[in-house]
């Protein structure tokens, strides 16, 4: 094929997360990290309709908020190690929430457009792994409703998806037992 790119075949063969807790600073730039979301936001979007925005959340912001998120952990019946958890989570330099936000429309279904918004965290991740950042996408009790809605300034009808968490790597993650291609793809 003549528009074959090796390098970017093998760096998602061999790419892969990086737990949150093994992130350090200093995070990327506001202006390198407007370069990786501009990239970040280059995803399959049905009539051009955007339905999804982001929130970037720097230090100062998070270490206002792992407190309120581990006193919500506990308070939605979570338990000390739970809510401990949950606040740590909140120790990466930067991260970046993905919100799904749908936007009426008569031929563009909701799912589509929340597909949409997962792409973006996919893509956002991709970016910051090729970037040479450490980089995780997760979810968890921040990305709640109640919690997103107070907190994060969710509107009515968005959905925080995804937290895109950002830093320099501290080591490579080791492998992970992938899925079984064969027994998961079936041709007709």
């Amino acid at each position: 094929m003549e528009h074959t790119n090796p390098d970017a075949l093998a760096f998602l063969r061999s790419r892969r997360s990086h737990p949150p807790r093994t992130l350090t600073g200093p995070a990327p730039s506001r202006e390198e990290l407007m370069g990786l979301i501009e990239l970040g936001l280059r995803v399959p979007d049905h009539a051009k309709l955007e339905p999804w925005r982001l929130i970037v959340l720097e230090r100062e912001t998070l270490d206002r908020l792992a407190p309120l998120l581990a006193d919500f952990v506990t308070r939605t019946g979570g338990d000390e190690a739970a809510a401990l958890k949950a606040r740590s989570a909140f120790d990466t330099p930067v991260i970046v929430g993905v919100v799904s936000a749908p936007v009426d429309h008569p031929k563009i279904p909701e799912w589509e457009q929340v597909l949409s918004a997962g792409a973006v965290c996919l893509s956002l991740l991709n970016a910051a792994l090729a970037a040479g950042y450490g980089a995780a996408w997760l979810t968890g009790p921040a990305t709640q409703q109640e919690f997103a809605q107070a907190h994060l300034g969710l509107g009515a009808g968005e959905k925080l998806v995804g937290l895109i968490h950002i830093g320099q790597r501290t080591g490579t993650p080791p492998e992970r037992p992938r899925p079984d291609v064969a027994s998961r793809t079936s041709f007709l």
